[in-house]
């Protein structure tokens, strides 16, 4: 019995090894799932990073492609869109007056703008020398003052005009009579020489704030 009870002894201690080398590869397996989590989780962790700073840096240049269309757009406009919201309200007609005194006006600094309209067949100097006609209907601007002188033109519809070299209504010979000893011949030469030297002019739409400023001025 003795022995017996020797060799059971003996067979656990034996057996004490099995179980700690056991718990050791538990322990090892434990150690190496942890790890392999860590990994997955770090890994996980540095693709989120990638889709984000991927993200960020498709939005960066969405926002550029964005800016470069709209600033495209804005190079792009019409500024004649502009300028009809400027000059809105005003008739065509205004708008012709100002844009031609502000081409051709020998005074800018006006007071005022007087437009008269003269129709074909009206004497160029209908008081004294009643002789040679307008061949067309014809628009004399002028300012309030003598020293502003006078524009005189038709228009050809199509931005152009002919301007006549003649000056302001009742102002052919300063204003005064003319001299006696003027020859009616001579004078329908010099009427007609003014018709023939008509000079086409283009308008140009000039600064529309400009135009703006002088229809204010237009008396009519």
């Amino acid at each position: 019995m003795l022995l017996t009870g020797c060799a059971n002894n003996e067979n656990e201690t034996q057996q004490a090894p099995n179980n700690s080398a056991s718990s050791a590869e538990e322990h090892t397996n434990d150690e190496n799932t942890q790890t392999d989590a860590d990994e997955t989780s770090a890994s996980n962790a540095r693709l989120d990073a990638t889709k984000r700073d991927d993200s960020v840096e498709e939005s960066k240049e969405n926002s550029t492609e964005e800016t470069v269309t709209n600033e495209k757009q804005d190079s792009n406009s019409d500024p004649t869109d502009e300028n009809e919201d400027l000059l809105a309200g005003y008739s065509d007609e205004e708008i012709e007056y100002a844009r031609i005194w502000l081409l051709l006006g020998p005074n800018q600094q006006i007071g005022e703008l007087n437009v008269t309209h003269i129709p074909a067949g009206t004497p160029l100097e209908p008081e004294y020398f009643p002789i040679v006609d307008y061949p067309e209907d014809v628009t004399q601007l002028s300012g309030s003052r003598i020293a502003d002188e006078s524009v005189t033109y038709s228009s050809n519809g199509d931005g152009t005009i002919n301007v006549f070299n003649v000056p302001l209504l009742g102002r052919w010979f300063g204003g005064t009579p003319p001299d006696e000893n003027l020859d009616t011949a001579a004078m329908r030469e010099t009427f007609e020489e003014i018709i023939a030297a008509t000079e086409e002019i283009y308008v140009d739409p000039g600064n529309d704030e400009a135009v703006k400023r002088l229809i204010e001025f237009i008396n009519q």
